[in-house]
Formats: C-alpha cells, sequence, structure tokens
C-alpha cells in the first residue's frame, strides 16, 4: 500500500507570518505555522510532520508531492554531502533551515519513501488542497489568530492521530537572515525578501519570455537578452524549477555586500521581486561561446548597473555568473 500526500509551504512577506500543511484527503490533513518564517521553512515543516504523522503506519511507502525542487533536491541529493561535511556546504557556508533538515533526517531512518515534483498553482487537486491550508495558516498568523489545524493522520487502522500541531519554539521559528542586504541591485539574492500574492499563479509568461529569444533564426544576442529579462521577471522567479534551466550547475553571484551564492542557495531563496525594469543592453563576446551581458535596471531599491556572464553549452546559452552594483549620484552615494 502507498500512503500519498501532498505537502506544501506559505509565507506572506517571505519571511513574514508562515504556514505549511499536508493533504491526503479531507479527512486526513494536518497544518500549522508562526508568526513569523519563511517559505522554505514551512515546505520543510509539511514534509516534516507528514513523516512524523505517518509514522505509525511507517511499514506503508510514502509518496509526498511537492512544488518545491529545494525541498526535494535538499532531501533528496545534497542532504548527504551536507551530512558528511558537519551539515556545511561545499563552500563551507553552514546550510539554512538545519534544524529542520536534521530533523527531517532521522524521520526518514528506516521508511520508504519517494518525492514527486508537481508544478505549483497548476491545478493539481491535492497540491492546491494543501497550498488552500498553508496559506490559511499563514494568514491566520497575520491576524494573530490559531490557525484551523485539521483532524491530523487518518491511519490504516481508520484511527486519526490527533495530535494537533503548536506553533515551533523561538529557535525553530525565527528566519534564516536575507543572503545580502542593499538595495534590489542583485539579481537573485534579495528576491527572498518579497513573495508572490496568495495564490497567486505561475504565468506562462515564463514560457513565452524565453522561447521569444529561441525562435529560429533569433540571435546570440536576441536570446541572451530574452533569458536574462526571463530571470528578472515574477513569473519565472515564482517557478524556480524553470529559473534553474537557465543557471549554469556552476553559477555564482556576487552581491553589492560583496557575498557569494552558488546555484543552490539561489534557487532556495527565489522569489518575485516586482517593479524592476532593465535597458540599455549591450552584448560582448569575450571568448566563443562566451559572452558578457550589461544592462542597467531600475526598482524599488534604485538604479543597478548589472553584468551577467552566459556560455553555451550543447546548444543551449546558461547563466555562468552575475554581479549587480548600485548606481552612484554624482555626490557618490547610492542612487534611489
Amino acid at each position: 500500500m502507498t500512503i500519498t500526500a501532498a505537502a506544501d509551504g506559505s509565507a506572506l512577506g517571505n519571511p513574514g507570518p508562515a504556514g505549511w500543511a499536508w493533504y491526503i484527503d479531507d479527512n486526513s490533513w494536518r497544518a500549522g505555522g508562526w508568526p513569523h518564517g519563511t517559505n522554505n521553512m514551512g515546505e520543510l515543516k509539511a514534509v516534516l510532520d507528514l513523516l512524523e504523522a505517518t509514522a505509525v503506519d511507517a511499514d506503508q511507502h510514502l509518496l509526498i508531492l511537492c512544488d518545491s525542487q529545494y525541498v526535494i533536491n535538499s532531501v533528496t541529493k545534497w542532504m548527504p554531502g551536507w551530512k558528511r561535511k558537519g551539515w556545511r556546504k561545499k563552500d563551507g557556508k553552514p546550510v539554512l533551515n538545519v534544524e529542520l533538515l536534521k530533523d527531517i533526517d532521522r524521520a526518514l531512518a528506516g521508511r520508504s519513501v519517494e518525492f514527486e515534483w508537481v508544478k505549483g498553482h497548476s491545478g493539481h487537486a491535492m497540491n492546491e488542497a494543501a497550498d488552500r491550508r498553508a496559506n490559511a495558516a499563514a494568514t491566520a498568523f497575520s491576524k494573530k489568530q490559531d490557525p484551523a489545524v485539521g483532524p491530523g493522520y487518518r491511519s490504516a487502522g481508520g484511527a486519526a492521530d490527533g495530535a494537533a500541531p503548536a506553533p515551533a519554539p523561538a529557535s525553530a521559528s525565527a528566519p534564516e537572515p536575507s543572503p545580502a542586504g542593499g538595495g534590489g541591485d542583485d539579481l537573485f539574492s534579495l528576491f527572498d525578501e518579497a513573495s508572490p500574492e496568495p495564490g497567486a499563479s505561475c504565468s506562462t509568461a515564463v514560457e513565452d519570455t524565453v522561447l521569444v529569444g529561441d525562435q529560429p533564426g533569433a540571435t546570440d544576442f536576441e536570446q541572451i537578452t530574452a533569458r536574462e529579462q526571463a530571470l528578472l521577471s515574477d513569473a519565472l522567479r515564482s517557478d524556480p524549477p524553470s529559473a534553474a534551466e537557465l543557471l549554469h550547475p556552476s553559477f555564482t553571484e556576487i552581491g553589492a555586500s560583496g557575498r557569494s551564492d552558488d546555484r543552490e542557495e539561489i534557487l532556495a531563496h527565489l522569489a518575485p521581486l516586482g517593479g524592476i525594469d532593465a535597458e540599455e543592453f549591450v552584448a560582448d563576446e569575450v571568448a566563443p561561446g562566451v559572452v558578457l551581458l550589461q544592462y542597467t535596471t531600475h526598482g524599488p531599491g534604485g538604479t543597478a548597473h548589472r553584468s551577467s556572464l552566459w556560455v553555451r553549452e550543447k546548444g543551449r546559452w546558461l547563466l555562468r555568473h552575475h554581479q549587480g552594483t548600485p548606481a552612484r549620484a554624482a555626490d557618490g552615494r547610492a542612487a534611489h
């Protein structure tokens, strides 16, 4: 027998009031959250609570439907390496949300668990049900109300586990610090400071924006510019798996603060930051199959000059490195 459940998280402000939920059916689901947390915390907590709730049926195979590539990759790909390195990433930096990940690691012991990625906000019934409950929990915390926690897990024997989830202790609910400070000059690393409006759906503009530059006859400049603009769009930043397809496996970004983030960190914190306009694109082929793209953006955090290095691999242009620098006014201060 296989237990199939959807798990999801939600954060209003990211970080902000946060919720999580898992859903099997209308008689077997649970939700909870914190007054202050991140979307990734909610996604991980939903998986953890699901593992703990279904432990009574640990002999059953558990299929977890999840729209978070961050969670799936963390658990199925990155966690073994993190553990070997003392829960540090390959660059020596500590792993984010490490306590939740350690708890998940312990809860997985002896279990037959499979993850399946589903596209969020695409009409998948179980994913939508989990999303609604996670968002409702986040909304309840934003209003300083108790969330609807659900009936809990109804085991194969027909009994519910009956344990209502309590808000996490302060040590677990404190959100991870933002990857960088500043005024919106970094292409990715500040995007965790904003999140989609509750219920916002991933737009087909993701595909449309990318494919415009990939039409037959499009020049390399048109393809690269289309990809760069797609990565600036709220649509693509709402869909990390699609954004991942445009990033080189060794992608890095250096923010204005001097902090360097790798591909894992960027995808883990990817979220929309609306109101960015880009202009003055200039491309320079610095080597065969390597193009330096420079341009200027204007947004809520001010004006920034950006540089992106794109490389061509197996016929596709991938972003290898990005750096953003705030524009300076005549008096030498950052322009706003």
